[in-house]
């Protein structure tokens, strides 16, 4: 046989573990036969089933070693069902070998026709990353079923390969909704987000229901763009289509609010839900700590636990951050050793840097340091990153000069990490060291990532970077943002010039911060909203100190609630005040 040989004896072996397993998918014991009758004399169902349960248990192998034992003791002779529960087993422990050897087998017996275990093969070939044999079985298959092109798209989605899937999506005879949904999936897994929504809404349009996973990647989606109408209008189709609202659909409908800045409708869902699991509460709890509500996480997780729920790990990453938020330093401590002593989790990258935000955010900025030279894991660089930022809001210059130079030691082509340091020297007037840090961004040929501000309004997503003029309201819009300065200059605001560098002649400084993405994303969102209307803006960056006041006296000139999603965290801006508390 083509199978590793079970160790003898294999029949005390087998029978042993037989017991254990129920053969009837509805686990009715009356419907269990007794493994020494099956032994005895099996039947191909039975066998089957045997073969079923052992695929669907963590030792998947054992379903090869018993088709191999009853193979050479009873001259057993498979069928189709037989071949795609071993091509099954060999899927679930990633065996290659045995997998080719099935497919030998599939031949030698005369089954490479039958379309169950066609798909099975394709399916087996992609999971191993053997594309061009899984397209060549497809490609030979006589018959194919509408599961045999839904396996092909879901490979090339599992590969990351969108443009194969797309191809072989758009040649299909007839679509259902694993067609749609894996589509969706593979555009949303690799961030083409606004496709992945458009994908769902033209699969509603042509009277096709879409399924949980489908319901759960386009809120993922929406989650991701993080704007409130995309949201809005995706839910109004999942009300009109009357889906099925299981509870992973209902924790995917909170996340997106919460992820889209409305908290308080995130909220009021996750009270009406019928029935909550684990990840429900973590994403509640995470979605109350990322938009600084830290007292409310902490309530919740309280409540959490009095309702009898075990913690994972991603609970106390919402637990410490909402600690941080708060500024409980010793409560954050207590649940750091809860988590690590009473429920045994081993603290992650994250843990840790939710705690050393705490430190730093409380302005202990030292312990911050010991905390994380006294991990017993390699910190990430993001951890003294945090720690960089602290020294500049605390104005820990002698501090924050070690951890800079420590940063640009750990990645030196990381480019915030030397606009910090310059920022740090900047507001010290070390001019001389801002020279020779912006100097280092050129000789090192650090990355910059580019930033960019996004605002959804009458329909359509705008795109805005600093300085941008390619809008098609460019001209409205500086209208305006000339308009918002002269405002807000009335009210007392002064740009904060500082980190610019000091080369640089004055007007042109104010300029440079003036035409920031989030600002002209503002000036739009006021040219085109109505009076008291929320302005909802996402940014892949961290807003600058200067563009966070300003929007401040912009949310109070203009009597608007502004809400802004960076890189952090959420900002809501209302009458003059943000909800980070002017640290972020």
């Amino acid at each position: 046989m083509f199978f590793t040989k079970p160790k003898p004896p294999i029949s005390k072996t087998l029978i042993s573990s037989l017991h254990h397993i129920k053969l009837s998918h509805a686990g009715n014991p009356h419907h269990t036969p007794s493994p020494l009758s099956l032994l005895k004399n099996p039947s191909i169902f039975s066998i089957n089933n045997l073969l079923r349960s052992f695929t669907n248990t963590h030792s998947p192998h054992k379903t090869l070693n018993f088709y191999s034992f009853i193979r050479k003791n009873n001259n057993f002779k498979p069928n189709n069902y037989t071949f795609t529960f071993l091509l099954q087993a060999c899927t679930k422990f990633h065996n290659t070998v045995a997998g080719f050897q099935v497919h030998g087998h599939v031949i030698k017996l005369g089954f490479y026709g039958d379309v169950f275990v066609g798909n099975s093969l394709v399916n087996l070939y992609f999971v191993f990353g053997e594309e061009k044999r899984a397209r060549q079985v497809f490609d030979e298959m006589s018959r194919r079923d509408l599961v045999t092109w839904n396996v092909v798209i879901a490979g090339w989605v599992k590969l990351g390969r969108v443009a194969e899937a797309r191809k072989v999506f758009d040649e299909m005879p007839e679509r259902d909704a694993v067609s749609w949904s894996s589509l969706i999936t593979g555009y949303v897994r690799n961030g083409l987000l606004e496709e992945g929504v458009e994908l769902f809404e033209r699969m509603v349009e042509v009277g096709v229901v879409p399924n949980e996973a489908g319901l759960v990647m386009v809120f993922s989606a929406c989650a991701q763009l993080g704007l409130v109408e995309n949201a809005v209008r995706i839910h109004s189709i999942v009300d009109a289509l009357s889906c099925r609202m299981t509870v992973h659909v209902w924790t995917g409908l909170v996340d997106m609010y919460a992820k889209c800045g409305c908290i308080d409708k995130a909220r009021e869902l996750f009270d009406k839900m019928p029935e909550k699991d684990v990840s429900s509460w973590n994403v509640m709890i995470c979605g109350l700590a990322t938009h600084g509500l830290g007292m409310e996480a902490i309530k919740l997780f309280e409540k959490f636990l009095i309702e009898g729920h075990t913690p994972v790990n991603v609970t106390f990453i919402g637990v410490l951050s909402a600690c941080s938020k708060a500024g409980l330093v010793n409560k954050g401590y207590l649940y750091f050793k809860l988590m690590t002593e009473k429920y045994g989790i081993v603290p992650e990258m994250e843990h840790y840097g939710c705690m050393v935000d705490l430190l730093s955010r409380a302005g202990l900025v030292t312990d911050a340091i010991e905390f994380v030279e006294q991990m017993p894991i390699e910190p990430d660089p993001v951890l003294w990153v945090t720690i960089l930022g602290a020294c500049k809001t605390h104005g820990l210059v002698e501090l924050g000069e070690k951890t800079g130079r420590k940063l640009i030691e750990l990645d030196p082509t990381r480019h915030g990490n030397y606009v910090q340091l310059s920022s740090i020297y900047a507001r010290s007037n070390k001019w001389e060291e801002v020279v020779r840090t912006q100097g280092l961004i050129t000789g090192q040929n650090s990355k910059k990532v580019p930033g960019w501000s996004l605002i959804e309004a009458q329909g359509k997503i705008h795109r805005f970077v600093a300085g941008d003029r390619q809008h098609d309201r460019t001209l409205e819009i500086y209208m305006m943002l000339d308009k918002m300065n002269a405002r807000i200059a009335e009210a007392g605001y002064s740009p904060n010039v500082s980190p610019v560098l000091h080369d640089v002649e004055e007007e042109e400084k104010v300029n440079a911060v003036k035409e920031h993405s989030e600002r002209l994303a503002i000036a739009f969102g006021l040219l085109v909203t109505e009076a008291g209307e929320c302005i909802r803006v996402v940014k892949n960056l961290r807003v600058c100190g200067d563009c966070h006041e300003m929007t401040k006296i912009t949310s109070m000139v203009f009597e608007r609630e502004i809400v802004v999603r960076d890189g952090c965290r959420f900002h809501h801006f209302r009458g003059g005040e943000c909800s980070c508390g002017d640290y972020w």
